[in-house]
């Protein structure tokens, strides 16, 4: 592990009596099914159960409680894809504070009017994440509003953490975790705290192969840029800032290794889910149901952690995706 680090397993921890109370301590759950397709023990973390069914929770809980008297009275602002900005929503609301959440354009009309309905200021601005982005830190320039960033950030990174505190309070033989990937403040955290309870639990990020920009800048070496492109995985969209300060370090020092997963393989993962373990799950979280059952990563060990991140998908996509593995002789 590396001498210094942006957050520490100390944070995680503080992090963890911080946001008790908004944030709820998810079930892990054995895949009886998963486990007879791998031979190993597979285990879901379910953030799906969140009360705005993503992790998200977790990260703008700890960097909102930790706000000072007067930057709360100012109020919030973020740009997200969806579940983040409805995470910060809603802790603002649970504490009375102003929540402006900036969106792009490609935002799901579903994760729209989940934040509509908790009470957030919202500003649809450009056609992607970075742009929805650059919006918002003009605004908290113009207003006085506190960023709350979606990953970049080390409160945030700590909040995200404590399901890895978790992972080895019920699970403290796994061997290897998948995590989702996006701009990385949740594996961040998360691998901190496997790592620093047992350096040989190995962390494997999953991203989709549409755009997967955090996999892109580790192989350059740097952060890069990349167009979006569309995918069932929408909460996984964005790029992660060619200014990041910490993600990109933690993810490159901490992450044991990267896999992809195609459109088809996160479908088929969204379907498994709902038909073999009746979870309603976006495509964010499916993807490393996806790596596993595609088949991306080797050497999983006897105990196996999925975090499965959310489930926030339109019903309307969800059916859309199921159809052809229902009723495949129909095609």
């Amino acid at each position: 592990m590396p001498n210094v680090t942006p957050v520490t397993l100390q944070q995680i921890f503080t992090a963890q009596q911080t946001i008790r109370g908004i944030a709820l301590a998810t079930p892990l759950v054995r895949s009886t099914e998963l486990s007879t397709q791998l031979g190993a023990a597979v285990h879901l973390k379910l953030e799906t159960l969140q009360p705005i069914g993503a992790f998200k929770i977790r990260g703008a809980a700890n960097k909102i409680l930790n706000l000072t008297d007067k930057e709360k009275a100012r109020g919030v602002v973020t740009a997200s894809t969806g579940n983040h900005g409805r995470a910060v929503a809603y802790v603002a609301k649970a504490v009375g504070i102003t929540a402006v959440v900036c969106l792009s354009e490609l935002v799901p009309q579903n994760k729209v009017n989940a934040l509509q309905k908790l009470g957030a200021e919202l500003v649809i601005h450009g056609q992607s994440q970075d742009e929805a982005e650059s919006r918002a830190r003009q605004l908290a320039k113009e207003r006085g509003l506190t960023m709350v960033h979606p990953f970049d950030d080390p409160l945030v990174i700590a909040g995200q953490g404590t399901i890895g505190l978790e992972l080895m309070q019920d699970l403290p033989g796994v061997d290897t975790v998948l995590v989702p990937l996006s701009g990385g403040g949740l594996i961040a955290g998360i691998a901190l705290a496997l790592k620093s309870a047992n350096p040989a639990i190995r962390v494997v990020g999953v991203s989709m192969e549409h755009a997967p920009v955090m996999a892109q800048s580790l192989a350059a070496g740097k952060p890069v840029q990349l167009a979006e492109e569309p995918t069932l995985a929408d909460s996984l969209q964005g790029g992660i800032g060619l200014q990041n300060q910490y993600t990109f370090q933690m993810v490159r020092d901490f992450v044991d290794e990267v896999v992809l997963v195609s459109e088809e393989a996160i479908a088929a993962a969204m379907t498994f889910a709902l038909k073999e373990e009746h979870l309603v799950v976006e495509g964010a979280g499916a993807v490393c149901i996806a790596a596993l059952q595609s088949g991306k990563v080797s050497n999983i060990g006897e105990n196996v952690a999925l975090v499965v991140s959310g489930g926030n998908v339109d019903m309307g996509q969800l059916l859309r995706v199921i159809r052809p593995y229902l009723h495949p002789s129909t095609q």
